[in-house]
């Protein structure tokens, strides 16, 4: 009998990180990899490549709420943090990009049917680098929460999507930030797929300090990639049975 090669693969930290097959979520039954992810080394085209550079960014690529003549509709709101790697050192110089629903809860996206008003200026969709220490910020508004179909009377809770790059375009991670103290959490799989003490990990904390006086409400959200205190991310993991 031939034995399959040794081969590294991604080890999973089952205790932070939702499982890729969660029934209550039902997507992922059709979707989630039923075999052991394979990890890929960088070779030269990941090391040479084209990467995107800061000078590629737009003056308001960050604020979501300028990037049309005209103002948005909802709360605006500042979001704001640092990325840390697992021993709370701060990351410099990484891009990261944010999606999410309109104040309605509608995303400006040909497959989105949900019965609310497009808002025709506001695209919900930015991008950022950090700073020197880590830091980032974006000004947009307070998405809505929406229905979807995944079970009986089901509500997405308030949620800004967040993906982080490493050096390439390869190297991704991508997580969902809440709001405090939102009343459809209960019900939620995508949210109650995170283990329990987790959970928080994903919830934004209320600013006041940062909170712009006649402007903007503020929310500090940290991005963690590793440790016990690491955000909980979608895509990454082995195989879960």
């Amino acid at each position: 009998m031939k034995t399959r090669p040794s081969r590294p693969g991604f080890r999973r930290d089952r205790d932070i990180h939702p499982p890729l097959n969660f029934p209550d979520y039902t997507s992922t039954v059709l979707r989630y990899p039923r075999e052991s992810l394979i990890l890929l080394p960088q070779r030269l085209t990941e090391l040479t490549g084209p990467v995107f550079g800061s000078d590629r960014l737009g003056p308001n690529d960050n604020d979501l709420t300028a990037q049309h003549a005209g103002e948005p509709i909802g709360q605006r709101i500042i979001v704001h943090g640092r990325l840390l790697d697992g021993d709370g050192k701060p990351i410099p110089h990484s891009l990261i990009e944010i999606w999410q629903a309109n104040a309605g809860g509608r995303y400006r996206h040909d497959r989105d049917r949900w019965d609310c008003a497009l808002d025709p200026n506001f695209d919900g969709a930015g991008r950022t680098f950090t700073d020197g220490d880590g830091r980032y910020e974006f000004v947009t508004v307070k998405p809505g929460a929406y229905p979807w179909r995944n079970h009986h009377n089901a509500w997405r809770p308030a949620h800004i999507h967040f993906s982080v790059f490493g050096q390439a375009f390869t190297q991704r991670l991508v997580t969902q930030m809440y709001f405090p103290d939102d009343p459809l959490f209960f019900q939620d799989p995508v949210f109650n797929s995170v283990p329990e003490h987790a959970r928080e990990l994903l919830v934004s904390r209320f600013d006041y300090v940062r909170t712009e006086p006649q402007r903007a409400l503020a929310f500090e959200f940290d991005l963690v990639l590793r440790g016990r205190h690491a955000t909980p991310f979608e895509h990454e993991g082995d195989d879960d049975d």
